[in-house]
Parts: C-alpha cells; sequence; structure tokens
C-alpha cells in the first residue's frame, strides 16, 4: 500500500517520552483534549510493518444509523487477555509510557486503516463509555495526514485537527459522554492513515 511518507517517517521509531510538544486544551469544564505533532519519529516504518502484519478486515453488517452496512474502514484489535505480545515491539514500549503519563491502565489497542478518501467513521463516542466512566483514549496516527473532528454529543460546532506521520492525540475527562468525533470522507488525500488507538477495557 503506498504512502508518501515524511521526512522523518523513514527514521528508526522513537516517541518523545518528555512529551514537550504535547498541548492540552479544555473543550468545556469537564472535557480535555492534548496533541502532540510529530510524537512518533519513524512512523512510516511502524505503518509499513503495521500493515504488513496485522490480520486487518472490513467489519460486515454493522448497523450504521437506520442501515446495516459494510463498516468503510479495514480494523484489528488486541488486548493483554490475548496472551501474545503487541503486534510490534516499539507498540509495548509505547503502550507502557502512556500508560504512565496518562496514569491509565492501557490494556487494549485497536487498528484502524483509512485506505483512501472514502473511508471512514461517522460521528460517535467510543462505546466503552457504557462501563468505564471518562476513559483516557489515546491515539496515534500514522501514514498520511486525515482530517479529525470533535463536537458536542447531538450537534453544535466542530473542531478540527489534522492528524498523521506519527502525530499523538489524547482524550480524556468526559469526552466520550458529552462529545462525539469523526473521520470524515475526503475528496483528496495524499495515501492512506493508520490510527492506533490505546484505551483501557
Amino acid at each position: 500500500m503506498f504512502h508518501q511518507g515524511s521526512l522523518f517517517g523513514r527514521l528508526a521509531p522513537e516517541v518523545d517520552d518528555t512529551f514537550a510538544e504535547a498541548r492540552c486544551a479544555h473543550l468545556d469544564a469537564t472535557t480535555w483534549i492534548e496533541h502532540a505533532p510529530g510524537w512518533l519519529n519513524g512512523a512510516d516504518h511502524v505503518f509499513d510493518e503495521l500493515v504488513d502484519r496485522l490480520p486487518l478486515r472490513q467489519r460486515t453488517g454493522v448497523r450504521m444509523y437506520d442501515q446495516v452496512v459494510d463498516e468503510p474502514r479495514l480494523s484489528a484489535w488486541w488486548n493483554t487477555a490475548s496472551g501474545g505480545p503487541e503486534p510490534l515491539g516499539v507498540l509495548h514500549d509505547i503502550r507502557v509510557l502512556l500508560a504512565a503519563h496518562y496514569h491509565e491502565p492501557f490494556d487494549s489497542i485497536g487498528f484502524n486503516l483509512y485506505r483512501d478518501g472514502r473511508d471512514s467513521v461517522a460521528w460517535h463516542g467510543d462505546r466503552h463509555r457504557h462501563v468505564v466512566t471518562n476513559p483516557v483514549i489515546a491515539i496515534i496516527s500514522v501514514g498520511a495526514p486525515r482530517p479529525f473532528k470533535l463536537r458536542p454529543r447531538g450537534g453544535g460546532p466542530s473542531r478540527s485537527w489534522s492528524l498523521g506521520n506519527g502525530d499523538l492525540f489524547v482524550m480524556g475527562g468526559a469526552c466520550q459522554h458529552e462529545w462525539e468525533h469523526t473521520v470524515p470522507k475526503v475528496r483528496h488525500t495524499t495515501g492512506p492513515r493508520l490510527s492506533i488507538t490505546f484505551r483501557s477495557v
């Protein structure tokens, strides 16, 4: 799968363990996000290795609003209960680092591949908000940048970030309860994007 990489994308994978470029913002009194552009160096290497190794598949028969459709992206999952190591060694180090920094026992990693501008995910809040109060969700985006949007639950003005090339984006507080997020379809994109999402489930 072709991706026109970034200048630092072919370096050996390395993260900013100081979180020096991370910027936190409050969306409301109970919701915060944090964005660290280019947090993962070697993002193109990570993208290539994961796309090659992961059992990515398209979920079928997914209910979306009043229809049953094939999900417009490819997905794979890993969790500590599986008993095996993370699909890529560097993901273990990242998971431990993120868990310590955000005081969240991340035990699951979800992978979503947006192959082109037609792949997307509709407005939603992560489902495990029904069993975890105020979950912290950390997303590393590798591959080509795509818009990532947040809006108040049920509608309202949205905020947008362009995430890719090793960016770290973290949602915390009541974000999954009171806000929704989406990766919308786009007319043009420079290549595929893979999101690597760390959760505690």
